[in-house]
This record gives structure tokens, sequence and C-alpha cells, in this order.
């Protein structure tokens, strides 16, 4: 079975960059997203020279899963199917995703535009959803499992959709540095 073990977070700051191994654009599109987390996604990913395509099916293995952990099932599909299913998806996500070179596991930063712009989100595939991971200091927030922040319903609800209160709530206010140690 095909398993997906992820942890994803929200991203403060630019100190991630120092980490960067590559990037490439990403335009994914949702042919089916439904509220059990059931999702058909097609995703063309533009890299230099090359451009790549895959069609995912994700699904959650079962209602007491860990939320990290997610069943998915991808294959690669040639790039003009993939434009063709791209235009007829009704919820689209654009971004550009870079892969870090970061201790504990797969780490890719994802930079979202348009509509879900400012949001930036790192994840991280791990081997075992009870692993052990040292956070770096430029994750703000674990999301993981938070489902309005998944790629399928950010397709649907754009984060500058949201209410200002909702995008606030996001983020925590730093806490105040003491005089003495600023």
């Amino acid at each position: 079975m095909a398993l997906e073990i992820e942890r994803r977070f929200l991203v403060r700051g630019e100190e991630w960059t120092s980490h960067v191994e590559w990037s490439a654009e990403l335009r994914q599109g949702y042919l089916l997203c439904r509220e059990d987390g059931l999702t058909a996604r097609v995703r063309m990913r533009e890299h230099s020279e090359s451009h790549q395509a895959w069609l995912t099916i994700k699904a959650q293995p079962d209602p007491g899963a860990p939320a990290a952990v997610r069943l998915e099932f991808e294959y690669p599909i040639p790039v003009d199917d993939a434009s063709v299913l791209l235009r007829m998806a009704p919820w689209r996500v654009e971004k550009r995703r870079y892969g870090l070179v970061f201790p504990g596991g797969d780490w890719v930063v994802d930079v979202f535009h348009g509509a879900n712009s400012p949001l930036v989100i790192a994840e991280v595939e791990i081997q075992h959803a009870d692993d052990s991971l040292a956070i770096p200091s430029w994750c703000a927030q674990e999301v993981t499992g938070l489902h309005s922040l998944s790629n399928a319903l950010l397709a649907r609800n754009p984060f500058q959709q949201w209410p200002k209160a909702d995008r606030q709530a996001l983020w925590p206010a730093k806490p105040e540095t003491p005089a003495h140690q600023a």
C-alpha cells in the first residue's frame, strides 16, 4: 500500500533559503476534492528545460489514522495529457517548490502564488508517523492535519479569500524579546 507520511509547518522568515538544493514551478489542478479527504490531482512540474506530470489520488487510510498519514497513489502521465486535465480541473494551485538539504527527512518548502500568496509551507516526508523530528527555527507553527491548509482546500478556498481574522489567527504574535536579551 502506498503511504505518504508527512508533517507540515507554516514558515516564517527566509532562513530556510540557505538550505535550497533545487526549485521548480508546480501547477496543480484538482479534478475531485471530497470532504472526506479523497482527492484526484494532476500536477505539472516545470524545472529548467524539463516538464513532468503526474496523476495522484490521495485519501485517508482509515478514520483513526494519524493526521500525518495518507494513502497516495501517484502515476507519471504525459505532459500533454496533464495540460488538458489542468484545463478541466475546477480548482487550481500554483507555487514554487524548493527542495532542501536538511536532516530528518525529505524537506520541501512551497511558496504559493496568486490567491494563496503569501503562504509559505514546509513539508517533510518521514518514514514513520512517530519518528522524532528536529523542527527548524524557521518553522513557525505545525499545521499537519489542518485541512483548511491542504493544497486541495487551498485550491477551493484560497487563503486571500479567508476572513482577515482567520488569516491572522495562523500567525501568533512573536513573544517580546526582553531588552536585556536584544
